[in-house]
């Protein structure tokens, strides 16, 4: 199935060079008065080869469909990643390797889709957004309500994103996980 490069999310399986790989993270870039493109650094399936390419804005990508199973993200022990099936609670694993950049939205109890390939674990597809709790940011302004200025806030993952001046520690912020961006603050 050909999607345009500009959907391009961490996690996604694709055929790039008549083989599969893994999205580990992807930038959209708009250079000055250069036309747009999208950097991905992609992850070889079969070799584990860590590399990046530049798309165009208009490129066609062709995304492999894979098995899917809904699964519930449970815990990390170092570098291996724990989910359990919610239909048959079995548990499996995978490393901080196989998952890329996606690990900065796991939080415990996220539901999403496992990605299977001939059996074998092989990357999950994150929803859209996740609501993180921010831990440690600059104080909030009380004034300042809407403004173009941003301040670095650390979320519960470690994730650092930029948010308006009036986001406090404690709160919780929903997160684009395409981009890695502040959206909105969360009741």
């Amino acid at each position: 199935m050909a999607i345009p490069a500009t959907q391009l999310r961490p996690g996604m399986i694709i055929k790039h060079n008549n083989d599969l790989h893994s999205v580990f993270s992807v930038e959209h870039r708009t250079p000055g008065n250069l036309r747009a493109f999208i950097q991905a650094k992609l992850r070889n399936l079969r070799t584990g080869a860590m590399f990046e390419h530049r798309f165009r804005s208009a490129d066609a990508v062709d995304r492999v469909i894979v098995d899917e199973a809904e699964m519930e993200y449970l815990y990390n022990d170092g570098s291996d990643y724990y989910f359990m099936n919610t239909d048959t609670y079995d548990q499996i694993n995978m490393s901080r390797d196989v998952l890329g950049g996606a690990v900065d939205y796991l939080i415990p109890n996220i539901k999403l889709n496992v990605e299977f390939y001939e059996g074998k674990p092989i990357g999950i597809e994150l929803p859209q957004t996740v609501d993180m709790q921010v831990v440690e940011t600059e104080p909030g302004l009380k004034s300042a309500t809407a403004s173009s200025v941003m301040k670095p806030a650390t979320l519960e993952t470690g994730l650092v994103v930029q948010v308006p001046p009036f986001i406090n520690a404690g709160e919780k912020i929903r997160v684009d996980t395409a981009e890695g961006t502040y959206m909105e603050r969360v009741k």
